[in-house]
């Protein structure tokens, strides 16, 4: 048995890239930031806060969601799987990527998830309004989005130490 699942809860290091092709699909990508908290050891040793950038792509209907609503800084709750694939520059030189593979995507507020996050039956259709990001007007509510491939298990139960990390925007 394996399993090839990720999950992130980070901010968006920058508005998403969407591209449209030929064939009517579109696609989208972005970076997420997630930051673990610097500490001191016992014998005072420092040991500093640590930001990773992981590359995430979108496809079909939840590029339509991350079109509308996300932007640099919103925090998000990624769920997915990591591929990683290979190519060759303009130069010639083979170049090696990871990338997060988003089945699901909702914003997240450092209180927790969203109040219908928990549900495992939900789909790519807005549901109902949600906790705004910070950069949206008060009048602006962007929709719940909880978007997943139907055979999904359970939501997961969160630990939310460290919820509060500074993060580098």
């Amino acid at each position: 048995m394996s399993l090839n699942k990720v999950i992130l809860i980070g901010n968006v290091g920058k508005d998403p890239d969407i591209r449209y092709f030929d064939n009517n699909v579109a696609v989208a990508n972005f970076p997420l930031a997630t930051s673990e908290r610097g500490y001191t050891l016992a014998n005072g040793t420092v040991v500093p806060e640590r930001t990773e950038w992981h590359n995430i792509v979108v496809y079909r209907e939840r590029v339509q969601f991350v079109e509308k609503w996300v932007k640099k800084g919103s925090s998000l709750y990624v769920e997915g799987k990591i591929r990683s694939r290979s190519y060759e520059d303009a130069a010639g030189i083979k170049r090696y990527v990871t990338e997060i593979y988003a089945d699901r995507i909702e914003f997240f507020n450092s209180g927790g998830r969203s109040d219908n996050a928990t549900t495992s039956t939900q789909t790519a259709q807005t549901t109902q309004p949600a906790q705004q990001p910070v950069q949206q007007p008060v009048t602006q509510q962007p929709p719940t989005t909880s978007i997943q491939q139907p055979a999904s298990p359970a939501s997961p139960s969160l630990d939310t130490n460290g919820a509060d990390d500074d993060l580098p925007f």
